[in-house]
């Protein structure tokens, strides 16, 4: 059978007997799962970001008052590969979900029809990008791979009068004012009709920003930012620096936007009663270079720091109480879902891949030797090669298909200005990360070939710049799939 059963250890059950009496026993927690995009770990108030120091409270509340991944890494830094990593808990050389607007297969078994078959509630609120059917065309029930409540478009970064689709309602819709603003207001409604139920729920908010466009961002923050008082990092060359300030400027703006609605999100929960029973988890799907090592801003897939590291919080003050934890050992993608099921105390599919995690928090020592890999397997737009490589704790590792390509101390060195491939002193450290990335792309049957491998093993067709074509008469293209 596709799909295992999972077992829940612990239920509300009441009136076990008649006559008995009544015994509480502990209900699966929550889960409010907030996915951005575009938002770099460097780029938070708590992470030192000079811009965004005292700006970002309620984020740094949540890293002040829960467990902070200081090493969290995108698995494959683009959109749809990402989500598609995350739902299933499989790597995009496993799924061949590795190019934006793929279409994830409805046998694909994803965190929601998990969660669903433990007897949560399902909803999804915001961007999905799975689908591959067309940006702004309706995704049916039938592709929504356990979701059952729904407000959500495929793509769309147009964020004032943001387009959505309702429920099984096949006329699309519009968010008033600021999209993400609004998906959250929805996703609040949400939190308050459903926290009395003794029916847990798997809520999803995924918001489109701060993903690029910068300058439509929140009028109230717009006035905030000065692109001539942006403050960029070392690692971004001179001649970047004036449309780097531009651009950076609309970015801030829309992640103070962000921190605004966690807040009221997280005074929800709290209201609400439900914070303690409750898996908060703030993230990103990836990051942004913003003009660094010389890449324009808008640009992200790349295996640079600012592109792969993401924020990833969580607070579950059942479990971990309200003290600050922060976690050492990298978590990538694939592993957040395995980690999630451990939290709610379910047991984890034969089909992941990723690793549970929940082990590091409050012990890092028991993951100090934990590799996170990285994967590019086909880089769209033909504007670097295709690579593989790993993050760890202090070191980031990555080659291409010609040989180790660059090697960084993380800790010496975090906006990674010093490759240490080759150099002395750090042969051995080399050839054990080159060890870590080899064992785990055996663990997934990845050989690393290059791209026009993976692209024939799918059967995808492209466009000249290296894209999966989603325009409205495109092909639809998706693993094991090339028409509509």
């Amino acid at each position: 059978m596709r799909k295992k059963t999972i077992l829940i250890t612990a239920l509300l059950f009441v009136g076990f007997l008649a006559g008995c009496k009544k015994e509480a026993v502990k209900q699966q927690p929550n889960i409010v799962y907030v996915l951005v995009d575009q938002w770099r770990a460097q780029a938070t108030g708590y992470n030192g970001d000079p811009n965004l120091i005292g700006k970002t409270p309620n984020l740094d509340k949540i890293a002040n008052e829960g467990v902070n991944f200081k090493n969290a890494v995108s698995t494959t830094p683009v959109c749809t590969p990402y989500r598609a990593a995350l739902l299933t808990g499989q790597y995009p050389s496993t799924t061949g979900m590795f190019l934006n607007d793929l279409h994830l297969p409805a046998e694909s078994y994803t965190m929601a029809e998990m969660f669903k078959e433990s007897g949560y509630n399902t909803a999804y609120i915001g961007k999905w990008h799975l689908d591959g059917m067309g940006r702004y065309e309706n995704t049916p029930r039938e592709r929504r791979q356990g979701f059952d409540y729904w407000k959500a478009l495929e793509c769309s970064h147009q964020y004032e009068d943001l387009k959505y689709y309702e429920g099984d309602d096949p006329k699309i819709k519009e968010w008033e004012g600021y999209g993400p603003y609004a998906e959250t207001k929805d996703a609040i409604s949400y939190v308050n009709r459903n926290a009395g139920s003794d029916q847990p729920f798997l809520l999803f908010l995924s918001i489109g920003a701060p993903h690029f466009p910068y300058q439509n961002t929140p009028r109230e923050m717009q006035k905030l930012f000065k692109p001539e008082d942006i403050i960029l990092q070392d690692n971004v060359p001179e001649e970047q620096a004036l449309k780097a300030r531009e651009q950076a400027a609309g970015y801030y703006a829309h992640i103070l936007g962000l921190d605004k609605s966690i807040g009221e999100l997280q005074e929800a929960i709290d209201v609400a009663g439900i914070s303690e029973n409750t898996i908060f988890v703030f993230t990103s799907d990836h990051g942004e270079m913003l003009g660094s090592h010389g890449w324009w801003p808008r640009q992200k897939q790349v295996s640079w720091a600012e592109s792969v590291k993401i924020p990833f919080l969580l607070k579950y003050p059942a479990r971990f109480g309200n003290d600050k934890i922060e976690v050492d050992a990298p978590i990538g993608t694939p592993d957040i879902l395995p980690t999630l099921l451990t939290l709610a105390d379910l047991t984890i599919p034969e089909s992941i891949e990723g690793e549970n995690m929940s082990y590091a928090i409050g012990n890092n020592d028991a993951a100090k030797d934990k590799a996170a890999m990285i994967m590019q397997l086909s880089p769209f737009a033909g504007k670097f090669d295709e690579y593989r490589g790993v993050y760890t704790s202090r070191y980031a590792y990555i080659r291409t298909l010609e040989g180790p390509f660059r090697l960084f101390d993380n800790i010496v060195d975090p906006l990674q200005m010093n490759n240490l491939v080759g150099k002395p002193g750090y042969v051995e450290i080399q050839q054990k990360l080159e060890a870590q990335l080899q064992q785990e792309l055996m663990k997934v049957g990845d050989e690393f070939k290059p791209r026009q491998y993976y692209i024939d093993k799918w059967n995808y067709t492209l466009t000249k710049g290296g894209y999966i074509d989603y325009s409205k008469n495109a092909a639809f293209q998706g693993p094991g799939l090339n028409k509509r």
